[in-house]
């Protein structure tokens, strides 16, 4: 994918979900440097504030709205509150997740299954909902949902895990289908791959994190891909050479 414009989202409003670390936080650091004015959102305020700060650092935009996305109202607080202060909303990225036990299908804990399909999936459709209005206001709107290859894939012992990725991952495509014909909204699935993240070093926590490729390379492909021309329902995967594949186009 060729570089980005510094400032190629310039006045455009993105939201990223779970910014306070991770992909999350690179991706938001990311589009900031493009132009767009970023809201943070995640469960930890004070995380969001440091994003925050290395944002306006840098010469960007932002605005931080801590929120547990699994409260019952919680999103629907989001949406509100961002839809009081702007019309439109021009990029969602829809990156938190929670990582379930590894552990057999038999012996799945129910909370631990439920936490996983709340914020996975429960959260995304309530997440949709909630900016479809402001999404369909923007002259280009694009969704980006961060999945995982066992959503599409079965692996074991990542049964609840896998579960929640692969109903994600069919939300948005439907979704995508939906709205294409209606509205300028695209969608996009990214699988990031082998990531240094904190997710990833609670799967291995053996693994060595230099090993594997930095978060702002996943932001680096993404911000990319937003600045693209890309069919929708779109399914591309970062691999582990840093060059991204698509899986399976629109």
């Amino acid at each position: 994918m060729s570089a980005v414009s510094t400032k190629l989202f310039e006045g455009q409003l993105a939201l990223v979900t779970g910014a306070s670390r991770g992909i999350g936080a690179a991706t938001a650091k990311a589009l900031a440097a493009a132009g767009a004015h970023v809201i943070l959102t995640a469960r930890a305020g004070k995380d969001l504030e440091g994003v925050e700060q290395a944002i306006y650092e840098s010469g960007g935009n932002a605005t931080i709205a801590p929120v547990d996305l699994a409260e019952p109202d919680g999103i629907a607080r989001l949406a509100a509150a961002i839809g009081r202060r702007w019309q439109a909303l021009d990029i969602l990225v829809i990156n938190a997740a929670v990582l379930p036990t590894l552990t057999p299908v038999w012996q799945i804990e129910q909370r631990d299954l439920n936490r996983a399909m709340t914020l996975n999936v429960l959260a995304t459709q309530a997440l949709i909902a909630g900016f479809d209005g402001m999404l369909k206001k923007s002259a280009d709107a694009r969704l980006i949902g961060v999945t995982s290859s066992v959503g599409a894939n079965p692996r074991a012992y990542w049964g609840a895990y896998g579960a929640s990725k692969a109903a994600f991952e069919n939300l948005l495509g439907s979704y995508a289908q939906e709205v294409r014909a209606i509205s300028n909204i695209r969608v996009a699935i990214l699988d990031p791959g082998a990531t240094r993240t904190a997710m990833r070093a609670k799967a291995y926590p053996g693994e060595d994190p230099a090993s594997v490729k930095a978060p702002e390379v996943v932001a680096d492909y993404m911000v990319s891909l937003l600045g693209e021309s890309f069919a929708s329902p779109h399914r591309v995967a970062v691999n582990q050479s840093r060059e991204p594949h698509v899986l399976t186009p629109g």
